[in-house]
C-alpha cells in the first residue's frame, strides 16, 4: 500500500465483521420479454452487462470505449435474500480485504473496489485475472468489512461513505483547520452527475452523463479510468445523492460507462460535505491500483 497519511480518525473504534455474498449470475429483468435497451438516442443495444466474472476488465483500465454496458470490473458478488444482500452492500467498505472460500480459487484473496446500487445491488471485487479463470458464478467471497462509522476527529462536517480504514490513510491529503481536501484525478460538474440522484447513499453508486462526448473531451473526463479518485461538484451524499451548491462527494469510479442516457461511469461515493467542509486538488495518481497496490 502506498505511503500512510496522518490525518486522525476513530479507527480504534470501529467494528470489523464478516460478510460474505456468491458471484452473481449477470442477468435481465423478466419484462419486457425483449432484452434490448435504449441508447440515449433511442438505438435499441444488446451488450454484456453488470454481474458475473469480467475475465478481461479490471480496475486501473479505461472506463470508456467498451462494447458494454455499466460492467464491473473484476468479480461481483451479492446475497440471494434481500436483506442480507443490503448489508452486504452497506456493510462492505471499498479498500476491505476478501477471500475466496468455495471453488477453484479458494484462498485467493482481493480487494473491495465499489458497489452498484438501485438494480444491481452488488459489491465489486477486485480478484487477480489468473485466480479469475479458476472461479465460478456461485463461487463465495467473505470480506472483512469495516469501514461503516469512521469519521475524521478534526473535520466533524464531512461524512465518510463506505471508505476503509486503510483506503483512507492512503489517499492524498490537505488539512487546514475546518477544511480538508483530498487527492482526486477530476472534478465533476453537478449538470452531468446522472442516474442514482435521489436515491439513498448508503451503498450503491451514482452514475455521471456521458451523452454529451465533446463536454466529456472539453473537461478530460473520457480519459478516467476505472478505480479513479473523483469529486462530483455541488452534490450532497450525506442521506441522499442531490444537488447542493457548495457541498461536494468524493467517489471512486467503480463500473463502465455504457450507451444508456445518464449512465456514464457508476461511481462509488467515499466521502461528502454540504457546505465546504471538503476539498479537492488534482492528484493525477489517485487511483485504487496505486493506492491500494492491487495485485496484476
Amino acid at each position: 500500500m502506498t505511503q500512510q497519511n496522518s490525518i486522525a480518525t476513530n479507527e480504534v473504534d470501529l467494528i470489523a465483521v464478516s460478510v460474505a455474498g456468491v458471484v452473481a449470475h449477470p442477468a435481465f429483468p423478466g419484462l419486457p420479454a425483449e432484452p434490448y435497451r435504449l441508447a440515449n438516442d433511442g438505438t435499441p443495444f444488446l451488450l454484456p452487462t453488470y454481474g458475473g466474472i469480467v475475465y478481461n476488465v479490471s480496475t486501473g483500465d479505461r472506463a470508456f470505449g467498451w462494447a458494454a454496458d455499466c460492467i464491473h470490473p473484476g468479480v461481483s458478488i451479492y446475497q440471494p435474500d434481500d436483506n442480507q444482500n443490503r448489508g452486504l452492500n452497506v456493510f462492505a467498505c471499498v479498500g476491505n480485504r476478501a477471500r475466496v472460500v468455495t471453488g477453484g480459487a479458494a484462498g485467493t484473496t482481493g480487494v473491495v473496489t465499489g458497489k452498484s446500487g438501485r438494480f444491481s445491488e452488488q459489491v465489486i471485487v477486485h480478484i487477480a485475472p489468473e485466480a479469475r479463470t479458476r472461479m465460478a458464478v456461485g463461487d463465495q467471497v467473505l470480506i472483512r468489512a469495516e469501514g461503516v462509522g469512521l469519521s475524521l476527529t478534526h473535520h466533524p462536517g464531512v461524512t465518510l461513505k463506505g471508505i476503509s480504514p486503510g483506503l483512507l490513510a492512503a489517499l492524498p491529503v490537505r488539512e487546514e483547520e475546518g477544511h480538508v481536501a483530498f487527492g482526486v484525478t477530476a472534478q465533476i460538474p453537478a449538470h452531468l452527475v446522472g442516474a442514482g440522484l435521489g436515491l439513498t447513499s448508503e451503498g450503491g453508486s451514482l452514475h455521471m452523463q456521458s451523452t454529451d462526448r465533446e463536454l466529456l473531451a472539453e473537461l478530460r473526463l473520457d480519459q478516467l479510468r476505472l478505480g479513479d479518485l473523483v469529486a462530483l461538484e455541488d452534490t450532497d451524499s450525506r442521506y441522499n445523492h442531490g444537488y447542493l451548491r457548495g457541498a461536494r462527494a468524493i467517489g471512486v469510479v467503480a463500473s463502465t460507462d455504457g450507451p444508456r442516457a445518464g449512465y456514464g461511469p457508476g461511481i462509488a461515493i467515499l466521502m461528502t460535505a454540504p457546505a465546504g467542509q471538503l476539498g479537492s486538488f488534482e492528484s493525477p495518481e489517485a487511483n485504487l491500483v496505486q493506492l491500494l497496490d492491487l495485485e496484476d
